[in-house]
């Protein structure tokens, strides 16, 4: 096959690899934070500590990930006509894909959060902050290069999950490897697919570490802030005291 034939294929499987790849990770993101930010909260010790919550939120998100994603995509055919009208297609293939990064990215939340110096929400609590203002006022917003690290790892997962289903009638990259590539016999194109999705791959992971590293710069100064905001309070609190009496 020649270059000028082998254009049109990738330019039309790329844009459906993205395509699916974009959706998924947007439904990833908001259903993937509020899921780990209650296994956070619920966990033993913790603001809104639940044991019998946790443990069953963490089961259906473990299940949910030690699924091997090609018997995934079998089992939510039904599930997957239902909500998009097809089960084959960039389309059908966004449900299982969405379906298997929630649960792997609500974790990696979680692991962000846990990671906040728990310095930072014990002085939002001097300061009367009630729960839901530590979530977004500290929490949230001192792990954000944590998140983006987790929705960068979670984008490169989906684009090898997206190859896979691809293979069984998803559509993108996977699909025009494996249909010509592999079934036609086409060497020229399976390798010109490969190199555009480790090339792929290594953008995404690019983009996400710079994004991150300025973040983490921001970051600092920021949690510098709030611990100078405390340092401050408490120095005035004997006063207030003195005066008080």
């Amino acid at each position: 096959m020649s270059w000028n034939d082998m254009q049109p294929l990738l330019y039309d499987n790329t844009l459906d690899t993205l395509f699916m790849v974009w959706w998924s990770t947007f439904y990833a993101v908001l259903f993937g934070i509020p899921v780990g930010v209650l296994l956070h909260l619920t966990e033993r010790g913790a603001l809104l500590q639940n044991v019998v919550v946790n443990r069953v939120l963490g089961a259906v998100v473990n299940v949910g990930r030690s699924f091997p994603f090609l018997i995934l995509i079998v089992v939510l055919i039904p599930f997957t006509r239902l909500v998009v009208g097809v089960s084959i297609g960039p389309s059908g293939a966004v449900v299982p894909l969405a379906i298997a990064a929630i649960p792997f990215f609500a974790r990696l939340v979680e692991a962000a959060l846990r990671e906040v110096d728990k310095g930072l929400v014990e002085a939002a609590q001097a300061m009367g902050g009630g729960t839901w203002t530590i979530v977004f006022k500290v929490l949230l917003p001192q792990a954000l290069p944590a998140l983006v690290a987790a929705v960068t790892t979670t984008v490169i997962t989906l684009i090898g999950y997206s190859a896979i289903a691809g293979a069984v009638g998803g559509g993108g990259l996977g699909n025009l490897a494996y249909t010509y590539g592999y079934q036609q016999y086409e060497t020229s194109l399976m390798i010109t697919t490969v190199v555009e999705l480790i090339l792929l791959v290594t953008l995404v992971q690019l983009l996400g570490d710079l994004i991150v590293r300025r973040l983490a710069s921001r970051g600092t100064r920021a949690s510098s802030s709030v611990r100078a905001g405390l340092r401050r309070a408490r120095s005035e609190e004997p006063a207030a005291v003195t005066e008080a009496a």
